[in-house]
């Protein structure tokens, strides 16, 4: 895998491209010097893997027929205070779907995916504490 991160501006507005070479804006907030065209590294972690549980949520549900008709994920997370690095130390998921869709199903996907197959939890799982749930509307 390899990942190209252009500077953008004089400050810290960049774009990351990845294997697609989709344009990903990070920057810094104005606090930092930088103008808030992108978002921040460590968003860009929850974001990672909030999206990557979600793949694999979306996939165990679909090969067992379930119909989502709305899916969103919110997450909370904590991060060291007066520390640098302010790494996370709490971070909570929270999956929201709503369709045609059975409980222990959803579950169980859910589960499977956070625990067993997200590369991103496995990589944060032994330095933050993760915790999940869902809802299903």
């Amino acid at each position: 895998m390899k990942i190209n991160i252009k500077r953008v501006d004089k400050d810290f507005h960049m774009q990351a491209f990845g294997s697609t070479n989709v344009a990903v804006n990070i920057d810094a907030g104005e606090a930092t010097g930088g103008h808030n065209q992108g978002a921040r590294p460590m968003e860009l972690v929850l974001m990672a893997l909030g999206s990557c549980s979600s793949i694999d949520i979306i996939s165990i549900l679909r090969k067992q027929k379930m119909e989502i008709d709305d899916y969103s994920v919110e997450i909370d997370a904590r991060r060291r205070e007066n520390e640098t690095p302010a790494i996370f130390e709490e971070i909570h998921l929270l999956f929201k779907l709503s369709g045609k869709l059975e409980e222990e199903k959803v579950k169980r996907a859910v589960e499977l995916s956070v625990e067993k197959y997200c590369s991103v939890y496995e990589m944060l799982k032994d330095v933050v504490k993760i915790t999940y749930s869902y809802r299903i509307n």
